[in-house]
């Protein structure tokens, strides 16, 4: 028990020992901490003053420095505003001597204007008396002599002008129609195209009369089915075994030919059937459109071109101007004007492109308003052709005038093709209306005794009074029925003027 006891005072002493110990270690670090806090307090006390003068020598010295430019900008502006001052005294002083000068030569010019205004008061009646002693003389007043100076002046004028121009014009003609005749000469001879003549109708045969009420159908069923898809008239009438059809369309006429012919083909002939067989042949006439037009690029040789502008192409195939076949027109102005811009050495792919573009509007002109050579040239353009050849679609029948000799070779080449013998039929009526009217421009025209429209209104022969006109001013008429007729008319190709004076319209008369 007392060694418990023992041992629970010996722990006892030796806890408050320890306790001791600890309180005296802690008093120890802290008081070693505050004179540490107190070396650092007066550490940056120290550094702080020293920055502090640190900081004013620095503020003194740059306040030195700023105070040194000032004066040194102070005394540069007052430098440039004396040298300003005398320059613009200096300018003062000549603007003064300058007044003076002009002054004195205002004094001047007002002594001059004084003895001129004299000059000119003697000279004016000076003047005064020689006309008055003039017209008394020649018995004229100044109007009259004026106006018979005039005419006589006009009239030597005219005869001048009249030999120029028809020593001009002769020296032109000799050397255009000599190279004209080489160039379109061996243009042509390159060419051998084809030509055919197409209507706007087609005819099917049928196999008896007995088919005719088959496509007629119960209460006409299928005749209207077959108009309504096609958009073509079909006509059946005392034509035996034979059915017309009739579109200004060439396409659709020939969708519809096909079609037809296929259902005779098959025999069955229904509502159903028949729009079958209509998309069918739709599809293979839309081959064949898109292979024509691929062969009139191919046979044209002139570089790839937009699909659109080919399938475009190939509707030509199926369209007629005045009966002739527009594509083989088409094709035919191409190898024309490229055997032409070959010879003058000029872009003979332009021209080529420009010539299997230039009637492609007449492959839409009963869907879309406008001439055809409006269509052809939005057509280009929007298929990205060169600016070349859309000018040269444009300009192929002056809707806008030719500024490039490519667009000129397109003209010729197209008036070659369309005028050549037997390539385009034409009317009795219109031949002869177009006729008239170039020979009434021509008889109008003062002098004119006879007119005659020859060579299918190729040429007008005019008849003049010799009394009224010499050679140099039937030069003159001539030219000016040629203006006349090419504003007033439209033609293909040229029309040649011939005026002739009656010595040798007798021996032509004759």
């Amino acid at each position: 028990m007392e060694l418990a006891i023992g041992i629970i005072a010996g722990l006892a002493v030796g806890g408050i020992g320890a306790l001791l110990v600890s309180r005296f270690v802690l008093a120890s670090r802290v008081a070693s901490a505050r004179q540490e806090r107190e070396e650092l307090l007066a550490e940056a006390g120290r550094s702080a003053d020293a920055i502090r003068r640190e900081a004013r020598v620095e503020a003194r010295e740059e306040a030195v420095r700023l105070r040194a430019d000032l004066d040194r900008e102070l005394q540069e502006r007052r430098r440039e505003a004396t040298e300003t001052e005398q320059q613009a005294q200096l300018a003062a002083r000549q603007a003064e001597s300058r007044q003076a000068a002009v002054e004195q030569r205002e004094q001047s010019l007002h002594g001059r204007e004084a003895a001129i205004e004299k000059v000119v008061e003697e000279t004016s009646q000076v003047r005064e008396r020689q006309v008055a002693e003039l017209e008394r003389i020649s018995g004229l007043t100044i109007q009259e002599a004026k106006t018979q100076l005039l005419e006589r002046t006009e009239e030597v004028i005219r005869q001048e002008m009249g030999r120029l121009v028809r020593q001009a014009e002769e020296e032109a003609q000799t050397e255009a129609k000599r190279r004209a005749q080489t160039l379109v000469g061996d243009a042509i001879q390159r060419v051998a195209a084809s030509h055919a003549s197409e209507m706007t109708v087609s005819l099917v045969e049928l196999p008896s009369d007995e088919m005719k009420g088959w496509v007629i159908g119960r209460e006409g069923r299928n005749i209207r089915a077959l108009e309504s898809l096609t958009g073509v008239e079909f006509i059946i009438d005392d034509t035996p075994q034979a059915v017309v059809l009739s579109s200004f369309d060439g396409v659709r006429r020939e969708i519809a030919k096909l079609t037809l012919s296929k259902l005779i083909e098959d025999g069955r002939i229904h509502p159903a059937r028949i729009e079958e067989m209509y998309y069918r042949s739709k599809s293979e006439i839309d081959d064949v459109i898109r292979q024509a037009g691929e062969q009139a690029v191919f046979e044209a040789n002139c570089g790839k071109m937009h699909d659109e502008l080919v399938k475009l192409l190939g509707r030509l195939h199926f369209r007629t101007s005045y009966g002739q076949n527009v594509l083989k027109h088409t094709l035919e102005v191409a190898h024309l004007g490229g055997a032409m811009a070959a010879e003058l050495g000029v872009g003979r792919k332009t021209v080529k492109r420009a010539a299997l573009l230039h009637d492609i509007g007449k492959a839409v002109t009963h869907e879309v308003e406008g001439s055809h050579a409006a269509i052809s040239t939005e057509f280009a353009r929007k298929y990205g052709e060169s600016p070349q050849v859309v000018h040269a679609v444009q300009a192929h029948h002056y809707e806008v005038q030719p500024e490039t000799v490519e667009a000129v070779l397109l003209i010729a080449a197209d008036a070659v093709s369309a005028s050549r013998p037997g390539a385009r039929g034409e009317s009795l009526e219109h031949y002869i209306k177009r006729l008239q009217e170039l020979e009434q421009i021509a008889a109008e025209k003062n002098g004119v005794e006879r007119v005659y429209a020859i060579q299918a209104g190729r040429e007008v022969r005019v008849m003049v009074k010799p009394s009224e006109l010499d050679d140099d001013g039937a030069a003159l008429l001539s030219h000016e029925i040629a203006r006349d007729i090419e504003k007033q008319l439209e033609y293909p190709g040229q029309i040649k003027v011939t005026v002739i004076r009656e010595s040798r319209a007798t021996e032509f008369a004759k």
